[in-house]
This record gives structure tokens, C-alpha cells and sequence, in this order.
């Protein structure tokens, strides 16, 4: 943020008083590695320098007062620390809220309520974890204000599980530990069955990474989710019968191909094939990343973006569109969809000198063919979430 001072005047204007702390919790892409997460493969997100920031004051009493920049028609939102259920009317105020639930369930005491302003330049419904940027910034701070003296991953944990049992997604831990463990110029290769996880320097030398909104709204993602679980559940227990595996991401391309027509629904073998297809590239991306290799790397994003589009089929025109049209322009390492699909964004690596005529080409081709245009964010990889002052 340019100016905190900004915020912290906004602060004053709202709670009449001055914050005392302020935090901030960044957003995630994943790089490569997609609908693997559920199916025990790896994944490879990395921390955004677009994120979340909140301006804290703690209080006396139990009451806690939110209000956030971005849902200014929804004021100031109130609730007691001794009433901690989820309210509809509380729209976004109930990822906070599930934290700060989720904590004390966990034996952690929350002695006293406080006030938070926050304010977001993630943009909404984008595929880019605004949602788990709110969840960890809250545990950071309720961390931080008692004294409460969590483990980073603990924190990580406990705001999935916010996500999963007082909001209801039942989302995997990808985005909440990318935005919790996040590191400068690092990516994280994350097993999601074990939570093993290593930091791979990314030496982006000369490159930018670039996300590109589609801007479509987001209507089918989640019923087509629960759709590709189900397939890729069914489709490992039919190898099960012929193989000792716990999930997908335990086989390499070969034992696949070995035993692929044991799976009788051909939809079904595709979306196995793409499960363990991707786990494989991931690993083969981080590698290449090692070797300095970023050609290597953006092919394998390429090749990523294929298989979610013809194997996995969760692309969708627009995702297409703005993938196709970066293939075709100068300056481009590789470009893929990155999230849940049908809508949300794409992330591209892209030659610094050829940023302004990548955005001007693929802006003004999209609306030609979409109808409107999409939106482009220039990022860096950031640090975790954290306290700023």
C-alpha cells in the first residue's frame, strides 16, 4: 500500500481513534499444479505483493467492530466475542469471524474485543484467495495481539479449517499456506498429503509475472468442482483394485498408462490422467526452475494449461482466449488458467520490455472476441502474512 496514512486517517474517521498495529496478508497464484491438491499431488503457489491490510485497535469490552474499504455500503459490522456464530447478514465479516471461532475452539483465549479497518487490492472473485488472505491476516493478528504464541503452520491450519467447517467450502490447505508461508522470491512446493513443503528460488531475471482477470462472473465453479472430485474418486477406486495406492498423485506417467483401461468410463480416465500428468509437471517445473531454466518451465505451464482444457475440461472460452492470445504474443515464457477454472485468471510469465504491448494486444483482442475486457495485475512475489508496524 503507497500510503498507509491514508488508511490510518480512515481509521480515525470511522472509530474515532487511532489504530495502534497494522498487518498485512497477501494474496496467492499457483504457478503450476492444478486440481491436484485433492487428488495427493504437489502444488506451487507463491505469495503476492497484492494483498490485504488491517489497522487494529483492541477494546475493553467483548465487542468486535469490522468494516472493510472494499464493502463501504456495508458500514461498520458488530459482534460479541461471546456470540460467535455465522450470520448472514455479516456477509464477508464471517471469514474473520471463523477464525477468531476456530481459535478459541482450539483452547486459545480471546480476552478482549478489538476494531479492524481493512482494505483490499486482491480483486474479488478473481481465483486469487482474497477469502484466505482475511482468514490468515485475522490469525496473524489475533496471534499477535494476545500474545498467543502459534506456530505459522498451526495458524495456517486452523484458518482452513475455518474455511472448511464454519464458512462450509470445502476447500483444500493450497491458499492458506501460500498466503501464511509465503517467502520473497520463492515459490513453495507443497505436498498436500503430507504438508511437506520446500521453497524454490525464482530468478525471474529480466521477466514479470503477470495474472490477467478474465472478469467473467464466476457461476459454475463450484458445482463443477464437487463434479471432477467425485470423477477423480471414482476413478481411483477402480485402479485400487489392481494397485496398493491412496491417491492419484503416488502414480508416475508410466504406471498410469499401465493401468489406465481399468478405469471403464473414459471421462473418468481423462480426469485421472490430468491428475497424475500435473502432479508429475509440477515436479518437473520446480526442477527446471532449479536448473534456471524458465524456458522449460513456461513450456510446462503451456502443457498444464492443455491438459485442464482438453483432459480436465474446467477452461472454458475466456480462460482460452487469454491464454491462446499470450501464446501467440512476443515476450511470452509460458501462460496458463490458474485456480478452479470456468472464469478467474491466468498467470503469465512475460518479458519486461514486452509488458505494455502484451497488455495492449491481448486487452483490445479479447473485447473483440469476449465482449469486454479483462484486467491485468504486474506482481511480485511476496513475503507471508505479517505485521507491518
Amino acid at each position: 500500500m503507497d500510503n498507509i496514512n491514508v488508511l490510518k486517517s480512515d481509521f480515525i474517521e470511522l472509530f474515532q481513534k487511532d489504530s495502534e498495529n497494522v498487518f498485512f496478508s497477501p494474496g496467492r497464484v499457483n504457478l503450476i499444479g492444478e486440481h491436484t491438491d485433492y487428488n495427493g499431488g504437489n502444488v506451487f503457489p507463491c505469495a503476492l505483493s497484492i494483498g490485504t491490510y488491517a489497522l487494529v485497535t483492541r477494546r475493553s469490552d467483548k465487542n468486535v467492530l469490522v468494516s472493510s474499504l472494499n464493502f463501504k455500503d456495508l458500514g461498520i459490522l458488530e459482534f460479541s466475542l461471546e456470540n460467535m456464530v455465522y450470520d448472514k447478514k455479516h456477509d464477508w465479516a464471517n471469514y474473520p469471524k471463523g477464525v477468531i471461532k476456530t481459535f478459541e475452539n482450539h483452547g486459545f483465549n480471546i480476552p478482549s474485543g478489538f476494531e479492524i479497518l481493512f482494505y483490499g487490492n486482491i480483486p474479488n472473485g478473481s481465483g486469487l484467495s482474497s477469502s484466505a488472505s482475511i482468514e490468515v491476516l485475522m490469525g496473524v493478528i489475533l496471534n499477535d495481539l494476545f500474545n498467543l504464541n502459534i506456530d505459522m503452520i498451526d495458524i495456517v491450519k486452523m484458518c482452513q479449517e475455518a474455511e472448511n467447517k464454519f464458512i462450509g467450502v470445502n476447500c483444500g490447505i493450497m491458499d492458506q499456506f501460500a498466503i501464511g508461508m509465503g517467502k520473497d522470491a520463492c515459490a513453495v512446493l507443497l505436498d498436500c498429503n503430507t504438508l511437506n513443503y520446500s521453497y524454490s528460488k525464482i530468478n525471474m531475471a529480466g521477466h514479470k509475472i503477470i495474472i490477467a482477470n478474465t472478469n467473467k462472473k464466476r457461476g459454475l465453479a463450484d458445482s463443477k468442482y464437487n463434479e471432477r472430485r467425485s470423477e477423480c474418486e471414482d476413478a481411483l477406486a477402480q485402479i485400487q483394485k489392481v494397485k496398493n495406492i491412496t491417491a492419484l498423485g503416488e502414480l508416475t506417467e508410466e504406471e498410469f498408462e499401465e493401468i489406465k483401461d481399468y478405469i471403464s468410463d473414459p471421462i473418468k480416465r481423462k480426469r485421472a490422467k490430468h491428475a497424475v500428468y500435473e502432479n508429475r509437471r509440477t515436479l518437473k517445473a520446480v526442477k527446471a526452475l532449479e536448473e534456471n531454466d524458465l524456458n522449460l518451465f513456461g513450456k510446462l505451464m503451456n502443457d498444464s494449461h492443455i491438459s485442464l482444457r482438453d483432459d480436465y475440461e474446467v477452461t472454458g472460452i475466456e480462460l482460452d482466449t487469454l491464454v491462446s492470445l499470450a501464446w501467440e504474443t512476443e515476450g511470452v515464457v509460458g501462460a496458463r488458467m490458474t485456480g478452479a477454472g470456468f472464469g478467474g485468471c491466468t498467470v503469465s510469465i512475460v518479458k519486461e520490455d514486452c509488458i505494455d504491448s502484451f497488455i495492449e494486444r491481448i486487452k483490445k483482442e479479447y473485447a473483440d472476441k469476449i465482449g469486454y475486457e479483462p484486467s491485468f495485475y504486474v506482481v511480485n512475489i511476496s513475503g507471508g502474512a505479517r505485521k507491518l508496524s
